[in-house]
């Protein structure tokens, strides 16, 4: 089985006396979920930046989809990250000036000019989690649960092979949560890996594979990944 992403002695420093990731060497494959589960400030947050190369390493490689990242490059990771990444953040991050409709089409426009391609295809995937009457609402007048729905849908739309959620139920009731962590595994495909933190164990357990960060390292505690 292919892996879609690759990381190699990869360590983050935020300081000379704080080490949050410690040397870190695995391989995410394709067309599997992975749970992050471990204490707040383990650096669950702190190894999905680095994944989805929002952030840099202080050493180390990472290399994805084949392709070795360099960290100084950041139009080259830009393009990168719009085209095969889709993050589905706690706190949803949406825009708040901009319609439901607007948030996820925008996403589509980064990587094709085509608005009405865009338009169509927000529109369908809007439709498919059941918010089709709600995209002309802005972000303040819709529910916890919708708002993440947005997020997922914003997340797919470019047909990512990786989708990078942090926490995505965190601040949602215990039948929201269920909902949105059904609709994200959904999008599980064979040339797709999905890695989610959570400090839910009901959650954690739906993953492939469980990954334990402890002081930095990372402890596999579930490898059904063959």
């Amino acid at each position: 089985m292919n892996s879609i992403i690759q990381i190699k002695n990869l360590s983050k420093n935020y300081n000379s006396k704080t080490r949050v990731l410690k040397n870190l060497s695995f391989n995410f494959k394709a067309g599997k979920t992975y749970s992050l589960t471990g204490p707040s400030g383990s650096g669950k947050s702190t190894l999905l930046n680095l994944i989805s190369l929002i952030d840099k390493p202080s050493s180390g490689s990472i290399k994805i989809d084949n392709t070795n990242i360099n960290f100084s490059s950041n139009n080259t990771n830009d393009k990168i990250r719009s085209n095969k990444i889709g993050i589905v953040y706690q706190d949803k991050n949406l825009l708040s000036d901009f319609t439901i409709l607007e948030n996820v089409y925008l996403a589509r426009l980064a990587i094709n000019g085509n608005k009405n391609k865009a338009l169509d295809e927000a529109k369908y995937l809007l439709e498919k989690v059941g918010l089709v009457k709600r995209i002309n609402h802005f972000p303040s007048q819709i529910s916890g649960g919708e708002a993440q729905r947005v997020a997922i849908s914003r997340a797919i739309i470019n047909s990512p092979k990786i989708i990078l959620a942090d926490e995505p139920t965190g601040s949602l009731d215990t039948k929201n949560a269920k909902l949105i962590f059904k609709l994200l595994l959904q999008h599980k495909i064979n040339n797709r890996t999905i890695i989610f933190a959570t400090h839910n164990r009901y959650f954690a357990n739906m993953a492939d594979c469980k990954i334990e960060l402890i002081d930095g390292k990372m402890k596999i505690i579930n490898g059904r990944i063959s």
